[in-house]
């Protein structure tokens, strides 16, 4: 028997390290060729490591959340023959300790800050951290039965997950649990390393996991703290966010726009195309806008090096769609949005948004956008003030649409109202230049059918 060591490959250019977000492993758990071992992310693309040959886990070379080294040891492995570790290297690795379970309360409610992670693909998971991490968490029979597995988890229910930790499921099993709104951390998994199956699913819908949030007296005292590791995606999240306020002097332009006529355009275009062509939501016919809009305004599609003292203006126009994710804020990007009609960028809104959710998005999709569209849906409020997606120059942020009186014509009639509330580095784009530019994307929209004229 030899040792063979898996370092952590180079998966992208001029990446030096990532942060080791799960592992799909433990110790003495034996492996098979291309099964994965662990992901690491980079950016906010989340990449799985396979492994490349068989053997037995005999040591993980770092904790979730750690930064490591491209080359750096990740993980070690008992192979047949020889392995590739010279014998007197190949002294047992010591693996990092592991936290003690905080004891759980007699009436413990779920965890209710640690949020779901995004569904695995091929080539990307975001945010998974495998439930194998758990002390003393027994290996699965070889050969043993899914529905045995089961039944044994039936008799003795699987333990509780730690504070921060993930759920390990399928892509099939999370996009069924997405389809009915159920949240992963909640549902106990029967299968290999807690892995949550589809007859966890069931049985969780059938009230087996929902009774245990609902345990306890309703207006008992509560002193329990979760301590929540600031980790993966999160971590880019508030690494950026920070880096943005830090480095950007913003300044937020807000301005109320009608759709009455353009909400009107878009049920009847949704009536007469939707089957052919797919719905229309608003946010492909502000990025219409926004196009058309930037055409005189170029320093607005703009990216800003302060480090050379160089702002990029950009002919192509790559919108970042800001999209909410289990795990956290992602804004895959639309490219080349000035080539594209109303119903493909629909489509491809639709992808993107699907591909964040699943955690499928690969790194050329999270990354490039040169503006950003921000938007809450039907919680948007009525204004907000948008963080700018560093080093882009400026971001359009839309909010909630309501009802409202409105003088036309002498009259009160009910109009359609919404604002838009955008956020622009005042080092590159003046003042002026910014109202000049959200006044035109408002005339385009109020006046809708200019989006296709040309």
């Amino acid at each position: 028997m030899g040792i063979h060591v898996i370092k952590m490959p180079d998966i992208g250019e001029g990446i030096a390290e990532v942060e080791l977000v799960g592992w799909h492993v433990k110790v003495g758990d034996t492996v098979a060729e291309d099964q994965p071992l662990a992901d690491v992310m980079t950016d906010k693309a989340t990449v799985e490591i396979p492994s490349p040959v068989v053997g037995r886990v005999v040591a993980l070379g770092g904790d979730v959340g750690q930064v490591m080294a491209v080359g750096g040891e990740l993980i070690r492995l008992e192979v047949e023959g020889e392995g590739n570790l010279k014998a007197d290297a190949a002294a047992p690795h010591k693996p990092p300790a592991a936290t003690p379970a905080a004891p759980a309360p007699a009436a413990a409610a779920a965890p209710a800050v640690a949020k779901t992670d995004k569904a695995p693909a091929a080539g990307g998971m975001a945010g998974q951290i495998a439930a194998s991490l758990q002390p003393g968490a027994p290996a699965p029979a070889a050969g043993s039965a899914p529905q045995g597995r089961a039944a044994a988890t039936r008799q003795a229910p699987a333990a509780a997950r730690q504070p921060g930790e993930k759920p390990l499921a399928s892509p099939a099993v999370r996009k069924r649990a997405w389809d009915l709104g159920v949240e992963l951390r909640f549902v106990p998994g029967s299968g290999p390393a807690g892995r949550v199956m589809h007859e966890d699913l069931d049985a969780y819908l059938q009230g087996q996991g929902a009774a245990s949030a609902r345990s306890g007296p309703a207006y008992a005292e509560r002193n329990d703290e979760e301590l929540v590791p600031v980790i993966g995606l999160r971590r880019k999240i508030a690494q950026k966010m920070a880096e943005s306020k830090r480095r950007i002097p913003h300044f937020s332009y807000v301005e109320e726009i009608d759709v009455t006529e353009l909400e009107d355009l878009r049920a009847q275009l949704n009536q007469k195309f939707g089957e052919a062509r797919g719905k229309l939501t608003l946010l492909p016919l502000l990025a219409r806008a926004m196009v058309i809009a930037l055409r005189d305004f170029p320093q607005i599609n703009a990216r800003y090096d302060d480090e050379a003292g160089q702002v990029t203006r950009y002919g192509a126009v790559h919108i970042g769609i800001a999209t909410q994710s289990d795990g956290g804020l992602m804004v895959p990007v639309m490219r080349h949005a000035e080539a594209r009609d109303v119903w493909v960028m629909a489509a491809e809104i639709t992808r993107l948004a699907q591909a964040v959710r699943t955690g499928s998005a690969g790194r050329d999709e999270l990354s490039g956008s040169t503006i950003t569209i921000t938007s809450l849906g039907p919680l948007g409020g009525i204004v907000t003030t948008p963080v700018i997606n560093h080093p882009e120059v400026g971001i359009v942020g839309v909010n909630r649409i309501v009802e409202r009186p409105a003088f036309r014509q002498g009259a009160v009639v009910a109009r359609k109202l919404m604002n838009l509330s955008s956020s622009f580095d005042h080092r590159v784009v003046d003042g002026m230049d910014a109202a000049r530019f959200i006044q035109a994307v408002r005339a385009l929209l109020e006046q809708p059918a200019l989006l296709f004229v040309e």
